[in-house]
């Protein structure tokens, strides 16, 4: 929080953060039923007024637009000490970002003041079984009818499904190829024709589900933007939100990392201690190096976007990254350290390590980050 990325009002921000996520509210808020947890979660953080900073302030946010510096210090501080804390506050600004965005002045009043005080989930709906990183092969369709639009098809690996209130769906409108055809659109989880079918169960435990959309008829009031521009906004949105899974990943990886060390410490081995060993200096040198070229990247993305503003896209695909990826050693490192101990089912390794493994997938897997910054340095 030294670092010039920062000022003051980030530095009380991130205390307020660690301030509610090391007390009784918090530890409440964390059933062991993942649904119930995540409910308990976002209810808590919006009674803190943490939820404030995932909408822009003429909806009850904190800042006039949302920050992406505030975004990832939240999710680096909820990361470190628990992985659905920090899913639950990210899914608050992702599934809503793009009503904020594009939506109507009555959507965002119905909405965004709910997002912001935990009273309502939001989801964000683009994925389908066979158009994940490839979105230009959607096939959920959109029919505008009059002054209606009629929605058929499905979306697949929906973070929040069965359990949101409302969902940022995005559906092909128009007859345009590729992803110039997407529309963005609103939907009600009560709204006739929409069905969840099927929840999913995942290595890094979240709500998560295949939605189902049969004939469903929604008002032409709720498209988000224009006709056909739904692709554009979805990418906006994952601007603004990208950076912060950089950030939960600087928080899984401070977490291993202070757990080797401190396991290191106390860890009697040879007369001496783990810590004494070179082996174990030389791969605690590299762990900690890992998250300080981490913390750069990610933070340097955030001010970009906030300070500078600037095209982040670049710059977030890096954070995104090498954040995952460097998180991902250092966990394993650790785990490695902490030697059978580390694979003890139900302990904080085994923890860390499912959620990092996710990470690397979830808004565009490694993969897709490589090409986001090969096809930006191209078109330089």
């Amino acid at each position: 929080m030294e670092l010039p990325f920062f000022d003051a009002r980030h530095r009380e921000y991130l205390r307020r953060v660690e301030q509610f996520a090391d007390s009784q509210e918090f530890a409440a808020a964390t059933p062991a039923n993942v649904d119930e947890g995540c409910r308990g979660l976002v209810r808590a953080m919006g009674a803190a007024g943490l939820l404030r900073a995932s909408v822009p302030a003429t909806h009850g946010g904190d800042t006039p637009e949302i920050e992406s510096r505030g975004l990832a210090l939240a999710r680096e501080a909820l990361a470190y000490r628990h992985g659905l804390a920090d899913f639950a506050f990210a899914m608050q600004g992702l599934g809503s970002g793009a009503i904020g965005l594009a939506g109507s002045e009555q959507l965002k009043a119905e909405i965004l003041p709910r997002v912001a005080d935990g009273t309502l989930i939001p989801a964000f709906a683009l994925s389908e079984k066979d158009a994940g990183s490839d979105v230009a092969a959607m096939t959920c369709r959109a029919r505008r009818d009059g002054d209606h639009y009629i929605i058929n098809g499905e979306k697949t690996w929906i973070s929040n499904g069965g359990i949101a209130d409302v969902y940022t769906l995005f559906a092909r409108s128009e007859d345009a190829p590729g992803t110039r055809g997407i529309s963005a659109f609103v939907v009600y989880p009560d709204d006739p024709g929409f069905s969840i079918a099927e929840r999913i169960d995942v290595m890094a435990p979240h709500p998560l589900a295949t939605l189902r959309f049969s004939d469903l008829r929604i008002p032409a009031t709720r498209l988000l933007g224009a006709p056909g521009e739904g692709f554009k906004l979805a990418m906006r949105t994952l601007d603004i939100f990208r950076v912060s899974v950089a950030g939960a990943a600087l928080g899984f990886a401070r977490r291993a990392f202070d757990e080797a060390v401190a396991h290191a410490r106390n860890r009697r081995m040879f007369g001496g201690t783990l810590a004494d060993l070179q082996l174990t200096q030389g791969k605690l040198g590299e762990m900690a190096a890992l998250i300080d070229s981490s913390a750069l990247l990610t933070y340097r993305a955030a001010w970009r976007r906030d300070v500078q503003r600037l095209s982040t896209t670049r710059e977030a695909a890096m954070a995104k990254l090498v954040a995952t990826e460097n998180a991902q050693a250092v966990v394993d490192s650790a785990l490695q350290l902490f030697g059978a101990r580390g694979l003890q089912a139900g302990g904080i390794m085994e923890s860390l390590y499912r959620e990092i493994r996710a990470l690397r997938i979830y808004e565009g897997a490694s993969e897709v980050q490589k090409l986001i910054i090969a096809r930006d340095v191209l078109r330089q």
